[in-house]
């Protein structure tokens, strides 16, 4: 068995995909890289094919019809050996060091009877242009031992993990049914949400290991990327409307986290439409918020009556403003897009 397995969703990747694989590739043999070819019409096949020939027993090509980020996660998921899994786009690196610090930590976790659940580690925004690299951290929670959900924890208003920052054990998204919809976009959120009650032991490294690019005009953070992409954001908004509906959480802080989730990405549904202003958007802002409250009544409630809910509703083109002014404030201090 491998101890991490890495999948590398690559569309039309011939450009920068060499840079991904070349930054996993210092750890040799005790990983495996999956270079997944959703269905690609440039070089990307044959990229693949090389490294696999290159290294036959770290490097697998993967071809696939095009089936979108989510179905090349899925494959990667399905073709994984490795005790721990991990999602790296291939417009994005990992940092060495970070890399090797890592892999010294899941080592310690490498049996079946003792291995984490989840290792989280930062990421770094490598934002086009930008001198200051902002360092995402994970706030509130210890550092460097491992800890569960019944310790004492301290979330934020709007915390929540992204995919950059999360290795799975392999097994455990298996067993909780982990499966992303095909030709969605937006689905990283799914794949860290929905494992998350499977979750039991946890370990965060305080190491810049994920270095995630921003910057192309068609990557799919891009502003007006996601505003034409608006029934995406909403599609993958619902399924984590229904999945949060259908579970009974008696844990508090469990609770606590998978409601913040929730709540940040009804709040980026909420602000895109804003940002936009039609009335086409507008009105499927009020669609989506009316299916919260038709799904799950007392989820609305509670939504609609937060920070987000009250200031992502305000009344008039005023109102629509000044969230939006707040979104871009918000925007600037932390360096998202």
């Amino acid at each position: 068995m491998k101890l991490l397995s890495f999948a590398i969703p690559c569309y039309n990747s011939e450009a920068y995909m060499e840079k991904c694989i070349e930054s996993i590739l210092v750890g040799g043999e005790e990983v495996e890289i999956l270079i997944v070819n959703d269905g690609s019409k440039d070089r990307t096949a044959e990229i693949a094919d090389a490294y696999e020939a290159k290294y036959p027993t770290i490097c697998r090509a993967i071809h696939q019809e095009n089936g979108g980020h989510g179905e090349a996660v899925n494959a990667g998921i399905r073709n994984a050996t490795g005790r721990y899994f991990k999602v790296v786009d291939s417009d994005d690196w990992v940092d060495p060091d970070a890399y090797k610090a890592i892999l010294n930590k899941l080592r310690e976790y490498d049996s079946d009877e003792n291995c984490l659940d989840v290792l989280l580690a930062n990421y770094v925004y490598e934002k086009e242009g930008a001198k200051h690299k902002q360092v995402m951290r994970q706030s509130g929670v210890p550092k460097d031992r491992e800890f569960s959900w019944d310790d004492k924890l301290r979330f934020f208003k709007g915390q929540y993990i992204l995919m950059h920052s999360v290795i799975y054990r392999t097994a455990m998204i298996r067993e909780c049914g982990l499966e992303l919809p095909k030709h969605t976009f937006y689905v990283d959120n799914i794949y860290v949400f929905n494992p998350l009650p499977s979750v039991k032991k946890m370990y965060y490294m305080d190491v810049d290991f994920y270095r995630y690019f921003i910057g192309r005009d068609d990557q799919s953070v891009n502003e007006t990327v996601m505003i034409r992409r608006i029934d995406q954001q909403m599609k993958v908004n619902k399924l984590m409307i229904d999945k949060f509906s259908s579970w009974t959480i008696e844990n508090k802080q469990l609770y606590r986290y998978l409601y913040n989730y929730v709540e940040i990405i009804t709040a980026v549904s909420s602000i895109m439409c804003l940002i936009d202003g039609s009335d086409e958007l507008l009105q499927k802002k009020a669609d989506l918020w009316a299916y919260i409250k038709e799904t799950d009544e007392q989820l609305y409630k509670k939504l609609r009556h937060g920070i987000f809910g009250l200031a992502f509703n305000l009344p008039g083109e005023a109102g629509r403003k000044f969230a939006v002014g707040l979104y871009h404030i918000g925007q600037k201090v932390i360096g998202f897009n």
